[in-house]
C-alpha cells in the first residue's frame, strides 16, 4: 500500500476520536462526575473500597468526607502489598506493573500502580490524541509517510514476585501491540536498551537512514540526541538529516529555556512544537492548538481531578475542588482520582487554569519544588520566566540550571545561588544576573519585598559552569535518561554543594 494512502487512511481513524473530545468540551462537568462514580463501582469491593464505604457514597461530598487526600507516604504500604502479590486491594483489576519514579523532590524511590486500565485508556488514549489533535490543527499533514523517533527514558524492566517495575516509558514500550514497531523508532529492542549512553549510540545509528517525521521526548535528553546525530553525520541542521521532519512532541520539563537550541539545530519555519503533560501516575493534559502555550485538559482518560488553592496548602489533607470551582489564574496543587486505584491522590504538580471553557492550563511547578527560605515563595514559573527573559535580553543560550539558598549569617543577608550551564554564556555575566534579579521582583511580589535594600535577600550570585556539568553529574548518580531531570528549585544546598564542587575538578 503506498505511504499517501496509508497516512489518509491513519489521518481519517485517528479524527474519529475528535467528536468523543468534543463531548467533554461541551459537558466537562458531567463527563467528570460520571467518570468518579464509574471509578467508585469498580473498586467498592476492594479493600480500600470497603474500608472507606464506597457503596455509601451518593454525591462529590460524600466522596471528599470519606476518602482523605493522600501521599505517597500514605499508601506505600498497600503498594508494598500489592508488589508482593496480594490483589484486590486498591482496584479492581489485577495490577502487575508499577512506574518507578525517583522523583525530583524526594530521592526514595515510588512504585506507581499501573493497570491495564491505565495502559489502554488512558497513556496509549492519549497518544493516539496527541497525534489526533496535531492532524486537527494540521490537515496537510505527511506524519505518516515516515516514523516517529521516541526517546524514552531508563528501558529496564525488574521482576519482583510476578510483579514489574520500571520507568513509565519502558512499561508502555513493554506492552505497546507489535504493528506500533512499524510507525517509530528505534526498534522496540533498541528503545528498550538498559545503558543510556550505549542506546542513545544504537539509536543514532539506527535512524540517521530513517524517514524521521516526528520526534518525542523529554528536551533536555532529545537536544542531547540530536547533538549527537549532527557530530555522527557532520551536518549543520537537523533537516538535512531528516527534511521531512515536522513536529516535536515534549514533555517533562519547561521547554522555554531549549525552544532557541531546538530553533538553531531545526531551522524550518513551519517546524511545530507540542506539548503534553504525562506522569507516572498518569496522562493529563495536551496541547490542542498550533504555536499555544496552554494544555487542554483531557478529561475522560479515567482520571477524576480536583485542586487545592496554593494559598491554603498545607500537604496535610487540605480542602480541594472539583473542576467545576475552579478560577483562572490561582496556583493550585493537583490531585487525582486514577483508574490504577489511586484515591485522592497528592501528585505533587501544581497548575493554573488560562481558560474555563475549555478547561486548558499551564503547568506551574511542584508543592515541594520551590525556594522559600526568607518567606520569597520563588516557583519554576517564576524562576523560568526570569531566565527567559535574562537570555532574551543577553543573547545567551541555557543548557541547564539549579538553585539553591544561600541562608542568612549574623547580620549578613541571604541570597539565592544559581548554578547554570550554558550553550551559549552571557558577555557579561553581572548584566545577565541584574536582568534575572529584576524579572524575578516584577513578576514575585514576595520576592521584591525580601530584596528591598537587600534587607534580607541580597543580589543573586550565579556561577556559570563548564560545559556537560550538569550530564556529568547525572551520570555519577546513575541517572541518565528521559525519566531522570535536574532538580531545578530547593530549600537545601546538598545539590548546588555537589555541582560547585565538580565544576572545580573538570
Amino acid at each position: 500500500m503506498a505511504l499517501p494512502i496509508v497516512n489518509s487512511i491513519i489521518s481519517w481513524f485517528l479524527k474519529k476520536r475528535i467528536h468523543q473530545i468534543d463531548l467533554f468540551l461541551k459537558y466537562p462537568v458531567d463527563v467528570q462526575n460520571e467518570l468518579l462514580f464509574g471509578l467508585l463501582e469498580s473498586a467498592k469491593k476492594t479493600a480500600f473500597g470497603v474500608a472507606h464505604h464506597f457503596e455509601g457514597i451518593k454525591n462529590y461530598d460524600d466522596f471528599k468526607s470519606q476518602v482523605p487526600i493522600k501521599k505517597y507516604e500514605d499508601i506505600e504500604p498497600l503498594i508494598a502489598q500489592c508488589r508482593k502479590g496480594q490483589q484486590q486491594l486498591f482496584w479492581h483489576s489485577d495490577i502487575k506493573w508499577f512506574a518507578k519514579s525517583s522523583g525530583t523532590t524526594n530521592a526514595k524511590s515510588k512504585f506507581i500502580p499501573v493497570s491495564h486500565e491505565a495502559l489502554e485508556e488512558c497513556h496509549f488514549k492519549a497518544g493516539k490524541d496527541m497525534l489526533c489533535l496535531y492532524i486537527n490543527n494540521n490537515p496537510n499533514t505527511k506524519l505518516f509517510t515516515g516514523k516517529s523517533l521516541r526517546l524514552g527514558g531508563s528501558a529496564a524492566v525488574y521482576e519482583n514476585n510476578d510483579s514489574y517495575f520500571g520507568d513509565l516509558s519502558a512499561i508502555i514500550i513493554e506492552n505497546m501491540p507489535f504493528w506500533a514497531d512499524f510507525s517509530s523508532a528505534p526498534k522496540q529492542e533498541t528503545a528498550l536498551m538498559g545503558e543510556w549512553e550505549t542506546k542513545m549510540e544504537a539509536i543514532v545509528d539506527e535512524t540517521i537512514g530513517e524517514n524521521i517525521t516526528s520526534l518525542a521526548g523529554v528536551p533536555s535528553w532529545m537536544l542531547v540526541l540530536l547533538n549527537r546525530v549532527l557530530e555522527k553525520t557532520g551536518k549543520d541542521s537537523i533537516i538535512e538529516v531528516w527534511p521531512n521532519l515536522e513536529v516535536f512532541f515534549h514533555g517533562g520539563v519547561n521547554f522555554n529555556p531549549y525552544k532557541s537550541q531546538f530553533q538553531k539545530l531545526i531551522p524550518k519555519k513551519e517546524f511545530k512544537y507540542y506539548e503534553t503533560y504525562n506522569a507516572s501516575e498518569g496522562f493529563f493534559a495536551i496541547q490542542d492548538n498550533n504555536e499555544s502555550d496552554q494544555l487542554l485538559l483531557m478529561l475522560d482518560y479515567g482520571i477524576f481531578y480536583e485542586f487545592i488553592p496554593m494559598e491554603d496548602f498545607t500537604g496535610n489533607n487540605d480542602y480541594a475542588i472539583p473542576l467545576s470551582e475552579v478560577k483562572k489564574d490561582i496556583n493550585y496543587a493537583l490531585v487525582i482520582t486514577t483508574n490504577a486505584g489511586l484515591w485522592r491522590y497528592l501528585i505533587g504538580d501544581t497548575v493554573k487554569f488560562t481558560s474555563l471553557n475549555p478547561y486548558r492550563i499551564k503547568i506551574t511547578g511542584r508543592t515541594k519544588h520551590f525556594i522559600n527560605a526568607f518567606g520569597e515563595e520563588l516557583i519554576i514559573e517564576n524562576a523560568e520566566h526570569a531566565l527567559q527573559k535574562a537570555c532574551t535580553k543577553t543573547s545567551a543560550i541555557l543548557t541547564d540550571y539549579t538553585v539553591a539558598p544561600i541562608f542568612m549569617k549574623d547580620t549578613k543577608s541571604g541570597s539565592h545561588e544559581w548554578v547554570i550551564e550554558f550553550q551559549k554564556e552571557p558577555e557579561n555575566l553581572a548584566y545577565f544576573t541584574e536582568i534575572l534579579d529584576n524579572a524575578l521582583k516584577a513578576i514575585n511580589s514576595d520576592y521584591e519585598a525580601k530584596r528591598y535594600h537587600n534587607m534580607t535577600l541580597a543580589m543573586p550570585i550565579v556561577h556559570k559552569t563548564k560545559k556537560g556539568l550538569f550530564y556529568k553529574w547525572l551520570k555519577m548518580k546513575g541517572k541518565l535518561g528521559g525519566q531522570h531531570k535536574i532538580p531545578r528549585l530547593g530549600n537545601k544546598r546538598d545539590f548546588v554543594e555537589e555541582l560547585l564542587k565538580m565544576n572545580k575538578q573538570l
